[in-house]
């Protein structure tokens, strides 16, 4: 696979934003990339890979090498704007005007250059939070099932790894220091063991076992054993 950001040559109807917040995306484009190299080597045809932001501004792209002199001579690159508006009907513009996964077909484009492609675009969400879109191309119509499967299974892929590195930021820049005994009350808690049940295994009292829960609580800044376990697994301590 080849990533192309450069300046290209082909005309373009649609307007460019300039470079994208690379600092504020850093996150989103890792873990794309990540995912993207752990499936690029079972991919059996060409692909095209697009990543955008939550306003479809296109942050990364990776692409097949047979497709590099295509990609070169196409006006796709980093700071392009996805919506119809500006680069008219696209799968990512479709996902974004629809809220959810789109299959575009070649004759579905309102751009030249996809006139010849099979397109599946989704939304990345993390709970409520719109992180940005993926698009995965093919001009291969044979390829059309692999291609679906694969951008449905890609969404869930580059959330958990964006969670991951989340969560080693922020355990980075806000370490949470927890003490031996109340990193085995929290390993109990998320064993499912109610206070009764701990106090017993740890041979300590219940109030005590509830003393440990609350600093717990405090220092990870939560109110229930769920987020706890939440926080604590995405901080590394489970």
């Amino acid at each position: 696979m080849s990533r192309t950001g450069s300046a290209l040559s082909q005309p373009w109807e649609g307007g460019y934003s300039g470079e994208p917040n690379q600092t504020h995306n850093h996150l989103l484009i890792q873990a794309f990339q990540q995912c993207i190299f752990n499936i690029k080597e079972h991919l059996s045809d060409t692909y095209l890979f697009l990543l955008a932001d939550a306003k479809g501004i296109l942050l990364d792209l990776e692409h097949s090498e047979s497709l590099q002199c295509m990609v070169s001579r196409s006006p796709v690159r980093l700071g392009l704007n996805m919506s119809e508006r500006s680069c008219g009907v696209n799968a990512i513009s479709e996902a974004m005007k629809h809220g959810g996964p789109v299959y575009l077909p070649p004759e579905g484009h309102g751009s030249p250059f996809f006139r010849n492609w099979h397109c599946f675009s989704t939304p990345l969400t993390i709970g409520n939070q719109q992180l940005g879109y993926i698009d995965v191309s093919t001009i291969n119509a044979d390829m059309k099932s692999e291609l679906v499967a694969i951008a449905k299974l890609i969404p869930a892929h580059i959330a958990s790894c964006y969670q991951e590195q989340l969560a080693a930021r922020e355990a980075a820049q806000f370490p949470v220091n927890l003490t031996d005994r109340q990193l085995k009350v929290l390993q109990l808690i998320s064993q499912g063991l109610t206070v009764k049940a701990i106090a017993l295994k740890l041979k300590i009292k219940e109030c005590t076992v509830n003393h440990h829960k609350k600093i717990i609580f405090d220092k990870l800044g939560v109110q229930s054993s769920t987020e706890a376990v939440s926080i604590a697994s995405r901080l590394s301590y489970l």
